[in-house]
């Protein structure tokens, strides 16, 4: 009798879980008795994951955190190298978490064992020679945008365009009256959504110059409301300390909500670069993008980064679709005419542009991930 199907994998957070979790349905869909093991989340392991190692292990943000952990991981990375050279997968597919992955991958590819890496780097933003790093460590990558497959073929790296996850699960059209009863907000007023971001890095240095545009904003149009997510008691507290400090005056909306409840409530948006642009760009709000970053960084990003902007509805354009103030820039002498603009004009044109993003993207990602790495093996 042929032994059951056997993929190692690992995730190193949230969001690679909810990745595993598709991937892996995906993959029972063709072989339902198919084994997976390596780290999972919660989500991977109802269904049927064995995880070796708790997520949480890998969840560790920023430099010092890191270096503070690095024994442990380094430990956690020996034991699982042990385990799949004692116990060879068919494949192991690395989800995410790049900093441990490609160097877990490069020691199993090493040792003979197929190796795939889910959701690219961003190699094509910043540090591009990362790639050759990455063709040494994997057999595959598996990118969410055509502009990364692109990227990879240039330097003849093997990697499949999947489509992207967010815009499988984001409808064409989003129900801007169903996301206004959730919130509790008014229908038939007109509202900005302000997403300062989700770190409280992010938040302290950027709530400050988003909530001046506001209250600049509130002077021209004076029936706007303004509706602010926040992902937790921390950011709203935050928030809310900025916001008295800045213009206690103005009224804001804060919920404890997904980002994407908020944008599809509101009318027009104002936030923080990041994932979020695409998000909003899916769910077809024309948008203002801010970001800042500590002095040092920002030397360091400007200095290392080869794309033109930051904000991936750009990237993925290939041209200034919406308009993005990095840095200095993202102060309201900048930010307020950019607001002003968006709420004036007739958005039609740009949201047609993001419906045809939206199709260009939407391609069931978990399926054709699927597809790809039984293909990698011969097993499709």
């Amino acid at each position: 009798m042929e032994r059951p199907l056997r993929v190692g994998i690992v995730v190193g957070e949230l969001s690679g879980d909810t990745l595993g979790e598709g991937f892996i349905k995906a993959i029972q869909q063709q072989y339902p008795d198919a084994e997976f093991v390596g780290i999972g989340g919660p989500k991977m392991m109802a269904l049927g994951c064995q995880s070796l190692f708790d997520m949480e292990e890998l969840a560790v943000m920023g430099l010092v955190e890191v270096l503070g952990r690095l024994p442990r991981l380094l430990k956690v990375k020996a034991e699982l190298v042990k385990y799949f050279t004692q116990n060879p997968p068919d494949v192991f597919v690395g989800i995410d978490a790049p900093d441990f992955n490609l160097r877990l991958e490069l020691d199993l590819k090493k040792s003979g064992i197929k190796t795939v890496h889910y959701v690219s780097p961003s190699v094509w933003a910043w540090r591009p020679k990362r790639i050759f790093k990455i063709d040494k460590a994997t057999d595959l990558v598996l990118a969410f945008l055509p502009f990364e497959k692109a990227f990879y073929d240039k330097y003849q790296v093997a990697c499949e365009f999947v489509g992207h996850t967010l815009a499988d699960a984001i409808p064409l059209v989003p129900d801007q009256q169903a996301a206004r009863d959730l919130l509790q907000l008014e229908q038939d007023k007109r509202w900005l959504a302000v997403l300062p971001g989700s770190r409280g890095g992010e938040v302290g240095l950027i709530a400050q110059p988003f909530i001046e545009t506001c209250r600049q904003i509130k002077q021209k149009f004076p029936d706007i409301g303004f509706v602010v997510a926040a992902v937790n008691d921390k950011r709203k507290q935050q928030f809310e300390e900025i916001w008295q400090q800045t213009a206690p005056e103005l009224d804001f909306v804060i919920v404890q909500d997904t980002a994407r409840n908020v944008i599809t409530a509101a009318d027009a948006v104002l936030l923080a670069s990041g994932t979020v642009a695409l998000e909003c760009m899916l769910l077809k709000r024309p948008m203002v993008v801010g970001y800042k970053v500590n002095r040092f960084t920002g030397w360091l990003v400007q200095k290392l980064a080869i794309t033109e902007y930051v904000s991936l509805p750009n990237i993925l354009a290939g041209e200034e679709l919406v308009k993005e103030y990095i840095l200095d820039e993202c102060d309201p002498q900048f930010l307020v005419p950019a607001v002003e603009d968006m709420l004036s004009r007739n958005n039609d044109e740009l949201i047609a542009r993001f419906t045809d993003m939206h199709h260009l993207i939407r391609k069931d990602a978990d399926v054709q991930a699927a597809k790809a790495v039984l293909t990698l093996i011969g097993k499709e």
